[in-house]
């Protein structure tokens, strides 16, 4: 009789862990196309061609106003970019790398004598310390984490993404 309430035990306590709360998410919807974020509306919105299936509230970077150009302003690149690689271990939940700087950014940084900072992701809110959900990032695009789980199972390597002001 022992035996039968371990096994159940066991089971039970196999069918809870399994219940857990995964970050990675699945999709099997129509194929995003593109990303396209408008930094004054503070929208991301997901397409398939030409039709938008998913829109989201965003964070920017600390100082929103115009293109990224230099290490440390503050601001999220403007134009065309692509999604160049993930991070399932993010400090920020989860994370979809932008292909920022490109080689426009990097001459033009150059020419400054400056750097043009780089590391610009679309991530989620976790380890961020804030106290409201204004802007707060160095450049990046930041959601709450539940929705970066699914933008992070949406969105493949190599999506484009236009960042319009």
């Amino acid at each position: 009789m022992w035996a039968l309430k371990l096994v159940a035990a066991l089971l039970m306590m196999i069918g809870l862990s399994s219940c857990g709360d995964s970050k990675f998410r699945s999709y099997n919807g129509p194929a995003i196309t593109k990303v396209v974020v408008m930094k004054s509306a503070h929208k991301m919105q997901l397409y398939h061609d030409d039709k938008v299936l998913k829109t989201y509230p965003i964070s920017l970077g600390f100082a929103p106003a115009g293109h990224k150009q230099f290490e440390g302003d503050g601001k999220t690149p403007e134009g065309l970019y692509y999604i160049d690689r993930r991070n399932p271990k993010s400090r920020y939940h989860l994370s979809l790398g932008i292909s920022y700087p490109n080689a426009a950014d990097v001459a033009y940084a150059k020419s400054q004598g400056k750097k043009p900072g780089g590391e610009i992701f679309i991530h989620g809110k976790t380890g961020y310390k804030g106290i409201n959900n204004g802007d707060w990032t160095f450049g990046c695009i930041a959601v709450p984490d539940r929705k970066m789980e699914d933008i992070y199972a949406m969105v493949r390597d190599g999506t484009p993404i236009y960042l319009l002001p």
